[in-house]
């Protein structure tokens, strides 16, 4: 397993007071290209979300407002304002984008997300088709102006895309600019890279890292089990996103193996001989 203890700031002892008398593997400092947290905020109060922050926000690189929750809540203005304060990126849901270019109204939803500040915008196709050029040209456009998040993969279960096509759609989003590109889950953790027990459809993940740098990628993760997976998988500093809120701590301590699912996996490069 690839802990990443090379070149990298503990940022944990950043975000606590404790004192730092365990060998962990070493977390990138904020702002980090690689073991970001990615959380969906589903609608919840200004309040509850600056009391999250003031909890965890070290913990969190993204914080995306769920599909369309963005758009009806009478408190997004405070939200970016929050956000944008504590240094983290704010991003509308990629249901969102897709529900504005369905209605022909891109040029409008750009001028919003500019209105709003925002510096990073997430483009995908998991509900609505979208010939993949002009996805590849949204991209394009938007890269010169915004960070893109792009999302490869379908919400819809009975929708199965060969390995293949992920690997190529993944690798012409890249080329077009975007900064990461997001492997489909949904927000259940039940679609695109997951059957739908939520169980890692791991030869489909095997087969897109053979081809793309996991760096360049954001794997959907919102179950336990799901980031556990990762976590062994690529090292702590796998990129996972649609953590919820209450998950933000618990998935730190799977990242540094202060939790049993990782310990072992953790620990091995810092105990030898020691009869764990």
């Amino acid at each position: 397993m690839n802990n990443e203890r090379t070149g990298h700031v503990n940022a944990t002892s950043q975000t606590t007071t404790a004192p730092m008398f365990l060998s962990m593997p070493k977390r990138p400092s904020k702002p980090r290209q690689t073991g970001l947290t990615h959380v969906i905020d589903k609608g919840m109060p200004v309040r509850q979300l600056a009391e999250t922050l003031e909890a965890c926000g070290g913990y969190v690189d993204i914080v995306k407002l769920g599909w369309g929750t963005g758009y009806i809540s009478p408190q997004l203005v405070d939200k970016v304002r929050l956000l944008r304060d504590e240094g983290i990126a704010c991003v509308m849901g990629g249901t969102f984008f897709e529900v504005a270019l369905a209605q022909n109204k891109f040029d409008e939803w750009r001028s919003w997300m500019t209105d709003l500040g925002l510096t990073h915008v997430e483009v995908s196709d998991g509900t609505i088709t979208i010939p993949h050029e002009r996805k590849l040209e949204i991209i394009r456009m938007l890269a010169n102006d915004f960070v893109v998040l792009s999302e490869v993969g379908s919400k819809d279960l009975d929708v199965v895309v060969a390995p293949y096509k992920w690997v190529s759609q993944i690798e012409a989003e890249l080329r077009a600019g975007a900064w990461k590109v997001i492997t489909e889950a949904r927000e259940s953790g039940t679609a695109g890279i997951f059957r739908g027990s939520g169980e890692v459809r791991m030869g489909l993940i095997d087969e897109i890292v053979h081809a793309i740098d996991p760096a360049r990628l954001l794997f959907e993760a919102p179950q336990k089990s799901q980031q556990v997976w990762f976590v062994q998988k690529f090292g702590p500093n796998v990129n996972l996103g649609n953590i919820p809120p209450d998950e933000i701590i618990p998935l730190e301590t799977l990242r540094l193996g202060l939790r049993a699912d990782t310990l072992r996996y953790t620990i091995e490069e810092n105990v030898h001989g020691a009869g764990i």
